[in-house]
């Protein structure tokens, strides 16, 4: 599929970078401040336009299609590097951009390789803002604040917990919205707050769609588990990385970082995505009754995302470091689409003190 035509102020182009081709947006004076943004799973660099160009004038937007996304070059994510494969590739970017230092915003996933970031490049860090970010032990297969692994073998995380028909439909180019599953439909279930639905919808949706897929691409590979619900992580692709199997001390590492940039926590009150009953993860549909042969709460509970994410910030704060929490009303897993003045105002209020 073709680029969507962009917005006036905001630039496309490819970026060479030892690791691959990146394909990148850019706004605002080319000697500005940089503001990094990562998107989430099932999204583009394109859902940050807006934001870019809302930036004040002496911020430089970037936002960039990750490896696995978008229009950047296909390339293979090695899960058992956990995050490592988007921090390297962010980092080279940054090289060739001659960035030395940057505002970082990550979105859900996006935000998980920040905690990477963080803990192996802080000196290139000026501030983190965290959009409705996966818990800092990853996504699925874990227990309480500490995130416990349920099962030994990470059980009930990886590619082997997502949904196949919305795989299938991404790869087919499904662009339409008679079934529940359609890329279309779940990115106005799942993404906003109804009745929200974004003017560049079929823009979104072509990002989307861009999302590479397989067994080695989205949503990655699964190997037979004897625990419930009887599948668990592999090696390749994001939903892989995201387990905590591929990256057991990240959150250990970004709390020790030294150091510590301030980070902005933004999240939406009404998140389905990323919440202490997350309806993707597979425990909390489980307990709903949507997944069979749950063994219930003492054996793999929901996990609690908001306060893992919560108690590793606060630890960071303890250790020097400082952080924020903001929730904006009647927003989503997309509080910088849905509420986008009041999140832009408090982007920027933080940009200007960090």
């Amino acid at each position: 599929m073709d680029i969507p035509k962009t917005l006036p102020g905001v630039t496309s182009s490819f970026i060479e970078t030892p690791r691959l081709k990146q394909h990148v947006y850019t706004s605002g004076p080319t000697d500005g401040i940089p503001v990094i943004f990562l998107h989430g799973n099932a999204s583009a660099a394109l859902y940050y336009e807006e934001t870019m160009l809302a930036l004040p004038a002496l911020y430089r937007g970037i936002a960039y299609d990750m490896r696995g996304y978008g229009w950047t070059e296909d390339k293979v994510i090695d899960a058992t590097r956990g995050y490592r494969d988007w921090v390297d590739d962010l980092y080279e970017l940054m090289d060739a951009l001659q960035v030395e230092k940057a505002h970082l915003v990550g979105w859900s996933a996006g935000a998980g390789t920040l905690y990477r970031f963080v803990a192996d490049h802080p000196q290139r860090v000026l501030s983190v803002t965290l959009i409705a970010p996966v818990s800092p032990y990853g996504f699925g297969g874990t227990r309480g604040l500490e995130g416990t692994p349920c099962f030994e073998d990470h059980a009930g995380s990886g590619g082997g917990v997502v949904n196949q028909d919305f795989v299938k439909r991404i790869a087919d180019g499904d662009r339409g919205s008679e079934d529940p599953n359609s890329p279309r439909n779940i990115m106005n279930t799942f993404y906003y707050a109804a009745p929200f639905r974004s003017a560049r919808e079929e823009d979104f949706l072509t990002g989307l769609l861009q999302e590479k897929t397989g067994s080695d691409r989205y949503p990655g590979d699964f190997v037979p588990s004897a625990t419930w619900p009887n599948v668990g992580p592999g090696k390749f692709g994001p939903v892989n990385a995201w387990s905590l199997k591929n990256h057991p001390t990240d959150a250990a590492d970004f709390i020790a970082a030294q150091p510590k940039p301030p980070v902005l926590w933004v999240r939406g009150d009404k998140d389905l995505v990323v919440g202490d009953n997350s309806m993707f993860d597979i425990a909390a549909l489980g307990k709903l009754g949507y997944v069979p042969g749950w063994p219930g709460e003492e054996v793999a509970p929901p996990q609690p995302m908001l306060q893992q994410t919560r108690d590793v910030l606060q630890k960071y704060a303890n250790q020097g470091g400082f952080f924020e929490e903001c929730v904006i009303e009647n927003a989503g897993h997309s509080p910088q689409i849905e509420k986008p003045e009041e999140f832009n105002r408090l982007l920027h209020a933080f940009l200007r003190k960090a």
